[in-house]
């Protein structure tokens, strides 16, 4: 399970489960260290109401201490869910206090702890269990006398009995852990001239882009200071700087391009965002970073305290001395120093630009001095001093470190840290305390410490990849929008080119095995599970697929899919398939979607894309506020139907549509050929088929158990009364297929009784509006982080001066819209503007004004689509647009005249034709 997807949750619920279905009761957790160790206790103490809510019962849980071993005789005489942690030092270390487990002990009525343990027969759940490969650990697990083990880890060494895999991929599409975006810093020496420049990024104005560039400027009093200046087109560094030589040739900006955040200068030099060229130390890189770090952060705080998450940011240095020195008279470190000042100049100038009515964010701001809003977590020394913690030097955990007390102090923070009343909002802290820091609201990593390989990239960005939470504890996991809160921003000390590839190639290692051919042995033999049935790819449709992989450009030379063929599915643009495939192309585009490709890798952004895109004069225009009153509206839905009409419904759709596939076995014999060369033999060619034949299977399968009952209404979520209603009900003849196939039969009645429950949903759907409404700041939270190198060009009609497109049919709808004379005004829809449905909520297009009398419907909510096939259409998105319907419906019923109307729309010529048509 890939870090931050709830590792501990899952084994905690596992440890309830296993004692509801089994009766086990004891358990002990096994970690490698006192971070681990503390972490897991803190875990079980915040989940433990939410389990007792769930299964009705409390577990007994404590940290094993060989001078608490009254705990041990209430782990072994409570009747009750009993779990025990404990790190493997104190079992498999060589000191007396850890040896104690091994020993009769007087004060344990001469008993040796370790038979106490054993004598339960507990089950071993081992946390990071490549890190406890080690002789003494392995040799002390049997003694344990352990009923079973379970191992739970991102990275696994040694491969046991696998039964689930959540790998980084997994995790990633599944949007359980944050997006990854990268600002990288680049340094680069410029010949014939020693002129410092750092180009900080671009920023898209009113007017035209401005640079934010570093340079050296000669103050009045004479002293040479750099300074961070905000350039337009035709601007002279020259004169900028106060006239310093090393500016006067050709340093006049020629263009500043916002999609590929890049300046060019008269003298043809040419600076990427995130590049420093010139006189550049190692002390200049820090400097940056430190100022990147509070930048990321200010950017990420503006666009989430509206809605109560704490963002924090977390900076890794690999010496106490530069953060916190004694030496000095006020204590403070060189990084101290330097964000002090750095954060004092970026706060003036993001006040400065904060617009009037975002005046709670401007409070929270002004509050806290600097000094307060930056804290140390290290090791402490006896006079309660920082102190560097001790570091391992070999084995697994080199590199890390064990202090108690810094992780005590860690995790004593962690819920204080998550409140916007605390002042801290940027932590210090040791890179070999890494292990420590799991906080979900950790939103930008910056890496003040040299590079060394005892750390890897994926292991630095790991700490930070849990998903955020609100001031309420509620994890922000909403699926429509978690990638637009959840992005961890790394500050990296090297390109962002580097930095991307080496995290790459870092995560493409740890994957688990997948396919990684699209050839015609890989969908040979693969079942599609379609709405008829399952089928099986035949020779021939391998082949066929295989083919038009080919044929389109969609696999290179080796047969592995190119980033061609990911492009073109997530534009909506495929190619068409062979005919004899067209009935299956959801199955069969699943099926080549299992095969892995780098294109597959989660898309690591540019940390410098993002920018601001500005809300313009459109959004007030009476037409779009007229619009905007009318769609908003919250609301919530019932559904109202009983069980009766779906009995009914369900008997008659499985006794027309069910039908079961009986099993079947094949039986081949060959005969090994009389000559056989060598390379028949690697080919698989050495045996000929004599015979085949094909046997249907008997009784012998009705041997196996099934809880019919039970299994389908885990599976439609229906309770077991309704479903052995329903399966009494249907024909004799169609219940008997139970048992030529158990598998399929209750596979197949699940999807159909699915479909008609689905059915019934909708059309007993009811929407009850709320007095709720949704507030401006929707618009404004999406002004912040847009990805520019999607961006069209600037428009005239749009509520933004910009439109970030997601596919090749919404871009040219956009350029459609912007050009049209009957549209006044309209606006891509924020991802925050939700309709509830019961399959997910579901965030519709576009909102758009017409001109009056140009049209019928003069207010329309749009959803662009590539095609109008309802095939193609994923049945929940059918289902969340035949919920839609409903919602713009029942609000229509509070409006008098020009009603909003919403369709799914392909194109600008299809919305024409239905604002045109009378209602």
């Amino acid at each position: 399970m890939e870090t931050g997807t709830g590792k501990t949750y899952c084994y905690i619920k596992t440890i309830f489960e296993m004692n509801k279905r089994f009766g086990w009761s004891k358990f002990i957790i096994m970690v490698p260290s006192i971070a681990i160790r503390e972490g897991v206790y803190k875990s079980l103490q915040i989940t433990a109401d939410h389990f007792t809510e769930t299964y009705g019962k409390k577990a007994r849980f404590f940290i094993y201490n060989s001078k608490r071993l009254h705990e041990l005789e209430s782990f072994s005489s409570d009747a009750g869910i009993n779990v025990m942690v404990i790190n493997i030092q104190a079992f498999a270390a060589k000191g007396a206090d850890n040896r104690r487990i091994y020993d009769e002990l007087d004060d344990f009525q001469s008993r040796r702890p370790i038979d106490v343990i054993a004598s339960n027969r507990p089950i071993l759940i081992l946390d990071e269990p490549q890190k406890m490969e080690g002789k003494a650990t392995m040799e002390a697990l049997p003694k344990f006398k352990p009923l079973m083990i379970l191992r739970y880890s991102a990275t696994h060494k040694t491969q046991h009995n696998r039964i689930h895999r959540l790998d980084a991929l997994d995790a990633y599409n599944q949007k359980l852990v944050k997006k990854i975006a990268v600002r990288g810093i680049q340094t680069r020496g410029l010949a014939g001239t020693n002129a410092y420049l750092y180009l900080e990024g671009i920023e898209i104005s009113k007017k035209a882009p401005v640079a934010r560039l570093e340079l050296e400027v000669r103050l009045k009093s004479g002293e040479i200071k750099r300074q961070i200046k905000r350039l337009e087109f035709r601007d002279d560094l020259f004169s900028e700087s106060g006239e310093l030589d090393q500016y006067r040739d050709g340093f006049t900006i020629s263009q500043i391009d916002y999609n590929n955040d890049t300046v060019e200068f008269t003298n043809g030099i040419m600076l990427k965002a995130g590049e420093a060229v010139g006189d550049v130390s190692e002390r200049d890189i820090r400097r940056i970073q430190i100022r990147e770090t509070i930048k990321a952060h200010f950017d990420k705080e503006k666009q989430l305290f509206a809605q109560g998450i704490k963002v924090l940011s977390l900076f890794f240095i690999d010496e106490v001395v530069k953060y916190r020195d004694y030496g000095q008279a006020d204590e403070k470190g060189e990084y101290a120093r330097v964000f002090e000042e750095e954060y004092a100049l970026l706060k003036a100038e993001y006040l400065a630009e904060l617009p009037l009515e975002n005046d709670k964010y401007r409070a929270f701001l002004e509050r806290d001095p600097v000094a307060k809003v930056h804290e140390g977590y290290f090791a402490i020394d006896k006079q309660k001093r920082l102190v560097d913690p001790d570091i391992k030097k070999t084995g697994e955990d080199k590199g890390l470190s064990d202090d108690a007390d810094a992780y005590d102090l860690i995790l004593k923070n962690k819920e204080r840290l998550l409140s916007q009343a605390e002042p801290v909002r940027f932590i210090f802290s040791h890179s070999a305390l890494r292990e420590g820091w799991d906080n979900p609201n950790v939103f930008v990593m910056c890496m003040l410490k040299h590079s060394d390989n005892t750390i890897s990239r994926r292991q630095e960005v790991g700490r930070g990849l849990r998903l955020s939470v609100n001031q309420q504890g509620d994890r922000m996991d909403q699926p429509s929008i978690v990638h637009d809160i959840n992005v961890l921003t790394v500050v990296a000390s090297e390109s962002y080119k580097d930095f991307v590839a080496g995290l790459q190639k870092e995560i493409a290692e740890t994957l688990s095995a997948r396919p990684r051919l699209a050839n015609e042995a890989y969908f040979k033999g693969k079942v599609l599970d379609t709405e008829t049935g399952k089928v099986e790819v035949s020779a021939d449709m391998a082949a066929g697929i295989e083919f038009y992989l080919v044929q389109n450009g969609y696999v290179d030379r080796q047969k592995s899919i190119a980033g061609k063929y990911h492009e073109a599915r997530e534009t909506g643009t495929l190619a068409e398939l062979p005919d004899d495939l067209k009935p299956y192309a959801d199955e069969v585009f699943q099926l080549i979607d299992s095969v892995f490709s780098d294109a597959q890798l989660p898309k690591i952004d540019d940390g410098r894309k993002p920018k601001t895109n500005p809300l313009n004069a459109n959004f007030e225009k009476k037409e779009f506020q007229a619009l905007w009153s009318r769609i908003n509206q919250k609301a919530v839905y019932r559904v109202e139907f009983d069980s009766e009409e779906l009995v009914h419904k369900c008997v008659s759709a499985l006794d027309s549509q069910l039908r079961v596939t009986p099993l079947q076995y094949t039986v081949q014999i060959g005969i090994q050929a009389e000559q056989i060369a060598d390379e028949q033999l690697r080919a698989g060619d050495g045996f000929a088929i004599t015979g085949t034949s094909t046997e249907r299977g008997g009784s012998v399968y009705s041997l196996v158990k099934y809880d019919l009952l039970g299994k389908i209404g885990e599976l439609v979520q229906l309770t077991r009364a309704t479903v052995a209603e329903i399966l009494t009900g249907i024909a004799p003849a169609v219940f008997g297929q139970f048992k030529e196939n158990p598998e399929h039969f209750i596979s197949e009645a699940s999807r159909i009784i699915a479909e008609q429950k689905a059915t019934m949903v909708i059309e007993r759907l009811t929407y009850d509006g709320l007095a709720e409404r949704y507030d401006v700041d929707i618009f404004t939270a999406n002004q912040t982080g847009q990805d520019f190198s999607k961006a069209s060009a600037k428009l005239k009609n749009h509520v933004y001066d910009y439109v970030v497109t997601d596919s090749e049919v919404e871009k040219r709808f956009v350029a459609e819209l912007d050009t049209s004379d009957e549209v006044v005004v309209y606006a891509k829809l924020p991802r925050g503007f939700l309709i509830p449905t019961p399959v997910g909520d579901y965030n519709p297009d576009w909102a758009i004004s017409f001109k009056e009398g140009s049209v019928r419907h003069i207010y329309f909510v749009a959803e662009t689509k590539g095609t109008m096939s309802s095939m193609k259409l994923r049945e929940i998105e059918n289902t969340k647009i035949a919920c839609a319907r409903k919602f713009f419906d029942e609000i229509g019923r509070k409006v008098t005249d020009d009603k909003v109307k919403y369709d799914v729309v392909t194109d600008y010529a299809k919305l024409m034709d239905i604002v045109s048509r009378a209602a």
